[in-house]
């Protein structure tokens, strides 16, 4: 596959794994489970289980499972055809996915301030 085409993937690889990190951990379809997972990670007794129950609540954390997952299933390798390559694209993917997450964020706070705007212009 030649770097052109690599990059490519790398780019639209990103978005269902940054779709599916926020989704899990910030939207209200996942509220319940989110909540659940938030009351675990802080009261568990080992690190371990405190941790674990953490990695559903992390957009960051959890980009790097689905990552994984996104891996196994596509194959996906960047720059070099061995595990090295595995390794790269999987950082890669992980922080392309996060800059993708940051600007929707930020897009979506700016959408929330004009709403915000919005209503109290007609409440007036």
């Amino acid at each position: 596959m030649t770097i052109g085409m690599q990059l490519h993937w790398l780019f639209i690889l990103a978005i269902p794994i940054a779709c599916v990190a926020w989704t899990v951990t910030h939207e209200e379809v996942f509220r319940e489970p989110r909540d659940y997972c938030t009351r675990q990670s802080l009261s568990r007794k080992t690190l371990l289980g405190r941790k674990f129950f953490y990695l559903f609540t992390c957009e960051y954390c959890f980009s790097h499972y689905i990552t994984i997952l996104a891996l196994i299933f596509t194959g996906y390798r960047l720059l070099l055809d061995d595990w090295r390559g595995y390794l790269i694209a999987g950082f890669s993917l992980v922080w392309i996915a996060n800059v993708y997450m940051s600007l929707f964020g930020l897009v979506r706070l700016d959408m929330k301030k004009e709403r915000t705007a919005i209503r109290k212009l007609e409440d007036e």
